[in-house]
């Protein structure tokens, strides 16, 4: 698996953010959505990884700098055809060893509340996160869960 830093102009990587868009849609009232469109993702507080097999996009993620020591997760998704193989997994693993190598004391994310997220919140868990408090903006919201690591 080759994970590098995307620049989010690939049409791969356009077709995966804009499905996990919709799909974060469908799944949340707006006032809740809290997934990052393309525009969102080419923020300079945001670092954007992508990770590929030879030419097959398999999956992706970021870390938005909150402040100089606390990262966030943002927008964690998996090519539906590798579901179940690792893909979210090495991924994390390799932004947990991002941030730090950045310095950061604290890695947190938020993701939904529903059942679907379920796979989710256990690979966060297996990997040392916990639920927390509301971070960063967010408020309370049942359609969140708030998780947070300490480095």
């Amino acid at each position: 698996m080759d994970i590098r830093i995307d620049d989010l102009t690939g049409a791969k990587i356009i077709a995966l953010i804009e499905e996990h868009v919709q799909n974060m849609a469908e799944q949340s009232p707006e006032e809740s959505m809290h997934a990052l469109d393309l525009d969102g993702l080419k923020q300079p507080d945001i670092t954007f990884w992508s990770a590929w097999d030879g030419e097959e996009l398999l999956g992706c993620g970021a870390i938005k700098e909150l402040d100089a020591e606390h990262g966030e997760i943002k927008s964690m998704r998996t090519s539906e055809q590798h579901l179940r193989k690792g893909v979210a997994k090495r991924l994390l693993e390799h932004m947990i060893e991002e941030a730090k190598k950045r310095g950061y004391t604290r890695l947190s994310l938020e993701t939904g509340s529903l059942e679907s997220y379920n796979p989710a919140k256990r690979l966060y868990g297996s990997l040392g996160f916990e639920e927390c408090e509301p971070f960063a903006d967010y408020v309370i919201d049942p359609y969140s869960v708030f998780m947070t690591k300490a480095l």
